[in-house]
């Protein structure tokens, strides 16, 4: 580990023995850290270290149990986000904080001084979301809107505020590579304007591209501090959870067995004015396979999982057929019984019911076959609280799920530690099919390392995976084969070894007929 140097100016914002309990657990500990003007300063971490409830406190969002915040060296208390941003702090959630019945502007405006007005912060908004290549329609709802366009909302809201400081927790989780490059254009013009960035994320690589330094979280207390450029992503994974993390094996390829999920010119016109027609899809899974689904958001990814879910179905029942049984007409639970498993992208609210305990979110999502082993009686059944309770336990320990109790709400845990419950909620039933939409969003190096080792080991045991994903480096890590939806079309399938990033990239774009000759021509 490199031992990094503190800000040789006065910070901008210091934090000194910073301290959260929540009853007796202390989820941060007397936590130093100073940021510089003019800074990018990365915020590091496995999921459940400390780092959302420390930046939550610089939000004004929690209230600090002891220790003291300074702003350009003096001390200041912080008691909502609208006081965070009159000392100068903007902040990007990994969750976002939208009203999906109001517009993009109307949201945008809720955060602004009033005495603007919605035109012209709409007007404001519009331009900067194109300067910065984040386009958005500040006339469109957020219910119609992908995770990757909320994501553009919360960003440019954030740059609205002109902030001194901006905390971004996981910004580029659901962005593209480019939008990527593109946001960290940003990032450097603020910070050549000295303007300071706290940049939480799990994605190393970018960590060493953009960030000046680093502090290391784990357990709520400081455990390290660098300069990420002179680390690789090994080491800065090794000083986050403690250890080497291990790389995804995917042991020796076994012969393929049937068809268990099949598409067949599947056309479904859009839901709403700002939904995407699917157009055309064909796609087959064998058992043995990996199938992941690349694609720059918004292009057709949540409407393809929702006609595979169930959540929407098709006028066309063989359009669709699970385990040779056509299922496009019938819902999730019909879906369910014959074997499939779902996990959306959206974790809280869709996923999990953020209210309720892992218990009781286990039994939800649980079809009528599945439940027989929690129930007792005869036709009054009763559920057997201790069983369904004894699973969910015995899924977090499969899954390392971090929690603070033995049977917390949803929303208590992290978010990556609740990913790691969902998923190994589906998990758990051993599904013959299993489609999952960006399986590890926001998550942490070792958490993102386990969730992919398992869908990896599901398929080797003959289960068909399907993995939606924008994600570049998981897709080569766990896929056999890969497609590409673009503009709401499918592309034809590849091995993932006859795939480069480029040709990816081509396809992204549309263009697949050129891919395909550069494929063939290569195998």
């Amino acid at each position: 580990m490199t031992v990094s140097e503190g800000p040789a100016v006065s910070p901008l914002l210091s934090v000194r023995g910073l301290t959260k309990y929540f009853g007796n657990f202390a989820a941060c500990s007397g936590i130093d850290l100073d940021i510089a003007p003019g800074e990018i300063h990365a915020l590091l971490g496995e999921n459940g270290a400390g780092k959302s409830t420390l930046v939550k406190m610089l939000f004004g969002i929690l209230e600090p149990s002891g220790g003291e915040i300074l702003s350009s060296g003096q001390a200041v208390v912080i008691r909502s986000p609208s006081e965070a941003r009159s000392f100068g702090i903007g902040m990007v959630f990994q969750h976002f904080s939208l009203f999906e019945a109001l517009t993009v502007g109307e949201n945008i405006a809720l955060s602004l001084d009033p005495k603007f007005s919605l035109p012209r912060i709409s007007d404001e908004a519009a331009r900067l979301s194109h300067k910065y290549g984040l386009p958005l329609d500040p006339k469109a709802h957020v219910a119609d809107l992908s995770v990757g366009e909320r994501q553009r909302i919360e960003i440019v809201r954030a740059l609205l505020q002109n902030p001194k400081l901006i905390i971004l927790d996981e910004p580029t989780s659901v962005l593209t590579p480019q939008e990527a490059d593109r946001l960290f254009e940003t990032l450097l013009k603020l910070k050549t304007e000295g303007r300071s960035v706290l940049y939480i994320s799990h994605r190393l690589e970018e960590v060493r591209r953009i960030c000046d330094r680093a502090t290391v979280l784990r357990h709520g207390k400081v455990t390290g501090r660098c300069d990420p450029r002179q680390e690789t992503p090994a080491s800065l994974a090794r000083m986050m959870v403690g250890a080497d993390v291990a790389g995804v094996s995917r042991g020796t390829s076994s012969e393929l067995g049937d068809v268990l999920i099949e598409v067949t010119d599947l056309s479904v016109p859009a839901r709403t004015p700002f939904a995407v027609s699917l157009r055309a899809i064909d796609m087959q899974v064998r058992a043995g396979e990996v199938l992941a689904i690349a694609g720059v958001a918004g292009n057709g990814q949540g409407e393809l999982f929702d006609v595979l879910s169930g959540e929407y179905t098709v006028p066309e029942n063989d359009a669709i057929r699970i385990r040779g049984k056509a299922v496009g007409t019938v819902g999730i639970n019909a879906r369910r019984m014959l074997g499939a498993g779902f996990v959306p992208e959206e974790r809280h609210g869709h996923a999990a019911v953020s209210e309720m305990s892992l218990s009781d979110n286990l039994l939800l999502a649980r079809s009528q076959p599945d439940r027989r082993s929690f129930l007792s009686g005869g036709v009054l059944s009763i559920v057997r609280h201790s069983s369904v309770r004894s699973a969910a336990k015995r899924i977090c320990e499969d899954m390392d799920v971090r929690k603070s109790g033995d049977d917390p709400s949803a929303g208590s845990l992290s978010g990556g530690n609740l990913q790691k419950f969902i998923v190994g909620r589906e998990l758990d039933r051993q599904p013959a099919v299993l489609v999952v939409n960006q399986p590890t969003w926001g998550v942490d190096a070792g958490a993102a390392s386990r969730i992919r080792q398992a869908l990896v080991d599901l398929a080797r045991s003959g289960s068909a995976v399907v993995v939606i994903s924008q994600d570049l480096d998981e897709i080569f890590e766990v896929a056999t084969k890969v497609s590409v939806i673009s503009e709401g079309r499918l592309s034809p399938s590849f091995a993932a070894h006859e795939l480069s990033l480029e040709q990816i990239g081509l396809m992204m774009g549309g263009i697949h007929d050129s891919t395909h000759s550069e494929a063939s021509h290569a195998h």
